[in-house]
């Protein structure tokens, strides 16, 4: 089975276990939104689901085989990572750096030019920066760049694509249209874990959300099911209201409220 399992995962910084006796499994098309507060642990989760961090207790596997035994070219054939800053200081074009994409499949397989260049091409059409190609990697603007680098994660043709906050900083075209990329995405069969805080672009394109507080799940389901009034309240301390516009639904912190303790 194509997707990840995890069961009982803690992930410990020092003594403080930031992922706590976590269960969740992440498969099957669509794209997961995965919120919650500042230090929920979501960072963490998706360092987990790459083999980043050795867990404490528990275990993370994919396709039916734990993360530590997978081959790291072969793993990251499958599962694509778009970090958190789209973070980019290679001296390269943006040709280059989208096609270093590759270089996994062309460890686990050899030179194939014809198909990598295809998979190249249709990853800068798909985020819509091929009119970058030929200029430097570090001469972009913030939106481009995150462009840029997930263009980069798509040009390996992941199964599933974990990526970390890709519209923080962003103004509302670029976060529209990285969205709409993975919106796609999904669409087109493949898995998507993304980092959101905005939660009304969780709740327009997410099939699914996941929240996290302290470290442990405190909801999973569809965002009509997570993102109401009592559960923001009880994570975040704030107020929501949630409405609908042409049958989307859209969800406007809007005060604060005092927030509950997680249980011990």
């Amino acid at each position: 089975m194509t997707g990840y399992a995890i069961r009982g995962l803690t992930v410990k910084r020092g003594d403080r276990a930031v992922l706590d006796r976590l269960d969740l499994d992440l498969s099957g098309p669509g794209v997961v939104g995965l919120i919650g507060p500042n230090g929920a642990g979501k960072t963490t989760l998706l360092k987990s689901l790459l083999g980043f961090l050795p867990p404490a207790a528990g275990e993370v596997a994919f396709a039916g085989r734990r993360i530590a035994a997978w081959n790291r070219a072969a793993l990251a054939c499958r599962v694509g990572y778009l970090p958190q800053g789209a973070p980019c200081a290679w001296p390269m074009t943006v040709a280059d750096v989208v096609d270093l994409g590759r270089t996994p499949h062309r460890r686990a397989r050899g030179a194939h030019r014809a198909a990598d260049a295809a998979a190249v091409a249709a990853a800068m059409a798909a985020t819509g920066v091929e009119h970058l190609s030929a200029r430097s990697a570090l001469d972009l603007s913030g939106g481009e760049r995150v462009r840029v680098m997930l263009a980069r994660a798509l040009a390996g043709e992941p199964e599933v694509l974990l990526a970390d906050e890709p519209v923080a900083g962003l103004d509302p075209h670029y976060q529209l249209q990285v969205m709409e990329v993975l919106r796609r995405l999904a669409d087109a069969g493949r898995t998507v874990v993304v980092v959101l805080h905005d939660l009304t672009l969780a709740a327009r394109f997410c099939d699914r959300v996941v929240m996290l507080n302290a470290g442990r799940l405190a909801a999973d389901g569809p965002p009509e099911a997570v993102l109401t009034p009592g559960l923001l309240a009880e994570v975040f301390g704030v107020t929501i209201h949630v409405g609908r516009h042409a049958d989307d639904l859209y969800v406007l912190p809007w005060g604060l409220s005092p927030p509950r303790r997680a249980a011990e």
